[in-house]
């Protein structure tokens, strides 16, 4: 087998993911910890990300993310402020800078918010890299709706709420999409306590029903933001 030992020297986490394995498989990776003791087992990554999560804060959002064959909650941060240049600033941490001109377009086009007036800045925090080693890698569209949810948070200055998560695929037209794996996404965010998570609205008759969480299936980004910031 071949294993990658990956880490950034400015994050104290280190993953254990493996390459090839010709004797199991390959999707599963192992979280550590450096400590001056010496390396310790995270058993629960979820929880070491949203480890000092501010609540009932403008600008955040939870969406789980799949890492091999598990499902790891991430936290999604989105500062949107006036701009006071010529031109506004755009800033992307963690997600594709492509991606993420896309979900603001969308925004501006089917929302109406004016993002041409703001500056935006999107982090993943938690050490999350994009495609690349280091970190626990970000590269799927399911994040779209999280995102969506914490740049519209931060415009309007209003929290989402501490107890609700977001999974879900944006497209052009603001039509919210399945993601693979949803049932095990939802299990990860119960197993947490969050009591709600807004998903994709074609998809409801196959969801299953997890203890404690609700919910909500929305068909756009419109019944989105209504779901959680009413009219």
């Amino acid at each position: 087998c071949v294993l990658y030992f990956e880490g950034d020297q400015s994050m104290s986490y280190r993953i254990l993911r493996a390459a090839k394995n010709r004797f199991g498989s390959t999707n599963e990776i192992g979280v550590f910890e450096m400590e001056d003791s010496g390396l310790r087992e995270v058993t629960n990554p979820s929880e070491m990300l949203l480890s000092g999560r501010p609540t009932n804060t403008p600008g955040t959002c939870v969406v789980g993310v799949m890492e091999g064959s598990r499902t790891v909650l991430a936290e999604v941060q989105a500062l949107v402020t006036p701009s006071g240049y010529s031109g506004a600033r755009r800033n992307a941490n963690g997600i594709d800078y492509n991606r993420a001109m896309l979900l603001l377009a969308v925004l501006e086009k089917r929302v109406g918010m004016k993002m041409f007036q703001k500056d935006v800045f999107l982090n993943f925090a938690g050490g999350f890299k994009v495609a690349d080693p280091g970190g626990l890698r970000l590269d799927e569209p399911a994040t779209d709706l999280a995102v969506i949810l914490a740049i519209a948070s931060s415009y309007k200055d209003l929290p989402v709420g501490s107890d609700l998560a977001a999974v879900g695929e944006v497209g052009l037209s603001g039509e919210i999409r399945s993601v693979s794996h949803l049932n095990q996404r939802l299990s990860e965010i119960a197993r947490l306590g969050f009591r709600r998570c807004i998903i994709p609205a074609h998809v409801r008759d196959d969801v299953q029903k997890q203890n404690g969480l609700q919910t909500i299936p929305v068909k756009n980004i419109r019944e989105a933001l209504k779901a959680v910031f009413g009219a």
